[in-house]
């Protein structure tokens, strides 16, 4: 395998052996550069999305254009894409057909990008494994839009699409896979149980509505909602002896109280608010790296794709590559590190094989050829 990197400039010469290249891009820039794109990397599936930050290298900043090339010598890749309208929005049935599209046999893996404000990922990622063969792992993450949350995009070859999910299946026994998922969040107050939700829509919490008693916690930030949600999220409990998974708020109800989450938020969960600790936040970076390091079982990495949440770059700010470097150190200098800063990620619980939907986490995809 042998991964090209490049910021905002393009190879003058086509490059016709790579088979995929990772492009994170803003929307303007991706659709002004697609034709460029198509130029330098002929035969290439180019696959993509919107972002809050972009990651190349050790550097995080809101560039125009990251595009990673990847030359696979003996793997190989097909893709899959739908529209989320033309399954009337249910997800875990517009999830089973993405996956259904994809070609099964000998396939290793899926990387999954996705619409970020409408989707309910955890429905996504159910629907998906439904239909994969067993074994089959997805990561991946929700499309971005900084902190505006206005409008995220999916890009695949020359479409660009508001409401898509994208799927890139990599095939081959060569193929080399790595995940690692952590967080880093404190804990405080009571546990609440979930008593209304529908889906990722919380409505009430002990039977009191969820934003009213949300807003009581916040003090005088509830002003500043949904954005500082990203500070404050919430954290669900696991079944016993079981990770817990935190959850994002995407949006706010005022007319009925409720707070729309990334993923399902399941009556009768237990949830509990959690703030930022800076160190703890770094500490969980460098060990997802290491997680993913022990699940390639000692075959070397050529690219790591590092997916975080949004609410991790707005609470580490200027330092934000600090969480990036956490990870270099822990990895080494062999890996090409790309990626984006989401508002949802997708990985295997840590220390399960079971996909999920992870907010606030720094999640790791490392790739390699045997």
């Amino acid at each position: 395998m042998q991964v090209m990197q490049y910021l905002n400039d393009l190879p003058a010469n086509a490059q016709p052996d790579v088979q995929l290249v990772l492009a994170f891009a803003q929307p303007d820039a991706y659709r002004s550069r697609v034709a460029d794109l198509r130029a330098a990397f002929p035969n290439a599936l180019l696959a993509g999305c919107s972002s809050a930050g972009l990651i190349a290298g050790e550097q995080v900043d809101d560039f125009p254009l990251v595009a990673t090339a990847v030359q696979f010598e003996r793997c190989r890749i097909s893709h899959a894409w739908v529209d989320l309208t033309d399954h009337q929005n249910d997800c875990q049935r517009a999830g089973h057909a993405l996956a259904a599209q994809l070609p099964h046999s000998d396939l290793r893996h899926v990387l999954l990008f996705a619409e970020g404000l409408q989707v309910n990922g955890s429905a996504l990622v159910s629907g998906m494994l439904s239909a994969l063969p067993e074994g089959v792992l997805v990561t991946g993450g929700l499309a971005g839009d900084g902190e505006r949350f206005g409008q995220t995009f999916v890009y695949c070859n020359e479409q660009v699409g508001s409401r898509a999910l994208l799927a890139v299946g990599l095939y081959g026994d060569a193929l080399q896979i790595g995940h690692g998922s952590q967080g880093g969040w404190d804990s405080f107050g009571p546990e609440r149980l979930i008593t209304r939700s529908e889906g990722n829509v919380l409505y009430s919490l002990d039977e009191q509505p969820a934003l009213e008693l949300y807003k009581r916690y916040l003090g005088e930030h509830a002003s500043e909602l949904p954005a500082i949600g990203l500070k404050f999220p919430l954290c669900l409990r696991g079944p016993a002896g079981k990770p817990g998974v935190v959850r994002a708020i995407l949006a706010v109800n005022e007319s009925d109280g409720s707070m729309t989450f990334a993923g399902d938020m399941p009556e009768g969960t237990y949830a509990r608010l959690m703030r930022a600790n800076f160190e703890r936040l770094l500490d969980g970076a460098a060990g997802a790296a290491e997680h993913s390091l022990q699940s390639l079982r000692g075959s070397n990495a050529q690219l790591a794709l590092l997916i975080s949440c949004v609410g991790r770059r707005v609470v580490l700010g200027q330092a934000v590559e600090e969480e990036v470097e956490a990870v270099r150190a822990t990895l080494g200098e062999q890996p090409v590190l790309c990626g984006f800063y989401s508002y949802g990620e997708i990985s295997p619980l840590q220390d399960t094989t079971t996909c999920s939907l992870h907010n606030q986490t720094m999640t790791i995809t490392l790739f390699g050829e045997a």
